[in-house]
């Protein structure tokens, strides 16, 4: 259930008018009264007797009763009750209850208050009241209504259980503003699926990720095609910004701007600057690096700092959290950008959903994120990945580390009782999960056909390696699809000069392991990462991902001059 406060007016007759009228769509079906602060109160909808003027005059009275000077400009007060989509419908008697809470949890009309203000509730929907009241009580006093919509969201939470209806999740004040009802309307108009505002919010979003500093993210909000305007101060200092979209015009036909903060809290210029924040004891940010070359190598070096920041959200304090949970969300959005056709649907949603989960009431300290934001800057100049290859396998390994680095980020937010972020972390995860087999189908068939065609005796030697490493997961990692090419990694890491036992002890030293749908899979990919291997194994043939001379690929050493353990060499 969502009460919403709207804007204060000054005309209660308009208000009557259009609550009592067919809508701007011909929306408005049956309009009547469920309650109001006086049972003989006149309803126009089903009393023909009754008009607008009366119902208005009613709840005017305590106003025109003050002299005309201490009478409050805006004195009209408007919230709408809204139930959720899957809920049940109510009947008036319900929504009349609902009603007479909100007035009372608001401080429009506290229960016993005799000379509290007067109020009307209008429904004219299956799904949702409005409202009205006057704000100026009948002993001529004005309401105390500090916080009334926190309060409205408070009691709406505790309708909802008493209604047996969906529960929505709390919010804390750091959302970002949502389109108003006229800006959705004039959406729906124009056949647009999203309003200008959200359109606008996910444009800079993009813009600033990874952006190095100012000028350059004021150069990519133009090339993303929008309208930027600069308030400069009289030293030449840029002191905020505002941006439109071309064609996004008003009644006047001039391009209707809106400024950083309107689109959301992190992106007023101030919020954005903190970005760029340097850590004075990190001395890798005092040096000017050039970026990752290549979209493959961007991956990687993406991959590792999730690693890392994944290492921070268990174990740092609450504002370096903030930071690497805020900069994640940088990453995803420059994931999203640069990620080929077959990818990009799913890591949009992921980037988009995780917006809200990157801010909370913990304020971030800046400055400790700059590996995430770093790599997010690589993965943009580095340009869009092909989608096969190395570039695919890679960008599916870095799903796979986003994955955990993002739900570790929201069991943060849960202990932390950030709801909405919780939720919103644990929506960008299941985006992940439906992006993954995109991306790393290819290339785990490969090995998978690759570690299918090894020796038995090299299968078996493997699977001991993991029953030692890992025995709580053995019999399950044994049993899964992606075993055959979890042992073709083990036997490529064993070839390149690796203790196999050794690198999957390390990899299953991470309590994330235990949320992982398919242990091979996250295995595979962190063996490979911690290895320098190719993530595509077509890359064996020649080098590695590092430069030097990789040994043949797994599923041809098996074959080709590689004796199983235990062997006697074959006679030329």
């Amino acid at each position: 259930m969502i009460p919403r406060i709207h804007k204060r007016g000054s005309e209660t007759i308009g208000l009557i008018r259009y609550l009592y009228g067919p809508g701007t769509r011909e929306e408005h079906t049956d309009p009547h009264l469920v309650a109001a602060f006086d049972p003989l109160t006149p309803d126009p909808g089903r009393d023909p007797r009754a008009t607008y003027k009366q119902l208005q005059r009613l709840l005017d009275q305590p106003v025109n009763a003050l002299p005309a000077g201490r009478r409050p400009k805006k004195h009209v007060w408007h919230l709408s009750v809204r139930a959720s989509p899957e809920d049940p419908i109510l009947s008036d008697d319900d929504w009349a209850a609902i009603a007479r809470r909100m007035v009372a949890a608001t401080g429009i009309a506290p229960d016993g208050d005799d000379d509290a203000c007067r109020w009307a509730a209008v429904r004219h929907a299956d799904d949702h009241i409005h409202i009205v009241a006057t704000l100026v009580r009948d002993d001529g006093r004005r309401p105390r209504l500090h916080n009334e919509a926190r309060r409205a969201q408070a009691e709406a939470r505790l309708v909802e259980a008493d209604y047996d209806l969906r529960r929505i999740t709390p919010g804390d004040g750091t959302a970002a503003k949502r389109p108003t009802s006229a800006e959705r309307h004039k959406a729906e108009r124009r056949g647009r699926q999203r309003t200008p505002r959200e359109e606008l919010r996910e444009a800079v979003r993009r813009s600033v990720a990874g952006a190095a500093g100012e000028e350059e993210f004021f150069e990519r909000l133009a090339a993303a095609g929008l309208l930027v305007r600069r308030r400069i101060a009289p030293s030449g200092d840029t002191l905020g910004y505002t941006v439109a979209l071309p064609g996004d015009r008003n009644g006047k036909g001039e391009p209707v701007f809106y400024s950083g903060s309107k689109l959301a809290p992190d992106l007023s210029l101030p919020r954005i600057r903190e970005r760029w924040t340097r850590n004075p004891d990190d001395p890798t940010q005092q040096s000017s690096l050039p970026p990752t070359t290549g979209p493959a190598s961007a991956r990687r070096h993406a991959t590792s700092a999730a690693w890392q920041a994944l290492l921070v959200v268990d174990q740092g304090d609450d504002g370096v959290i903030a930071a690497q949970i805020a900069a994640t969300g940088e990453l995803l959005d420059a994931l999203a950008q640069t990620s080929a056709a077959h990818t990009r649907h799913e890591l949009q949603a992921a980037a988009t959903v995780f917006e809200r989960a990157s801010r909370s009431h913990v304020r971030a300290s800046r400055g400790h994120d700059h590996a995430l934001r770093r790599a997010a800057r690589d993965l943009v100049h580095s340009g869009p990945a092909l989608g096969r290859g190395e570039d695919g396998a890679t960008t599916a390994m870095a799903i796979d580390m986003l994955f955990f680095l993002i739900t570790a980020a929201a069991h943060w937010h849960s202990r932390k009782q950030h709801a909405q972020q919780a939720e919103a972390a644990h929506r960008a995860a299941a985006h992940l999960r439906a992006a993954y087999p995109a991306a790393a189908d290819r290339s785990m068939a490969l090995l998978h056909q690759q570690g299918s065609r090894l020796a038995p005796s090299w299968q078996h030697h493997h699977a001991t390696a993991v029953r030692q490493a890992l025995p709580e997961l053995a019999d399950r990692i044994l049993t899964e699809p992606g075993w055959p090419a979890l042992a073709a990694t083990l036997h490529e890491a064993r070839t390149t000069g690796h203790d196999p036992a050794a690198l999957l002890t390390r990899a299953a030293a991470r309590r994330e392991l235990d949320t992982a749908e398919h242990v091979s899979d996250v295995l595979v990919w962190r063996l490979r990462r911690m290895a320098g291997l190719p993530a595509d194994t077509r890359n064996s043939q020649g080098r590695r991902t590092d430069g030097t001379f990789a040994v043949p690929a797994p599923g041809h050493s098996a074959q080709i001059g590689t004796r199983p353990p235990n062997s006697s060499p074959r006679r030329r």
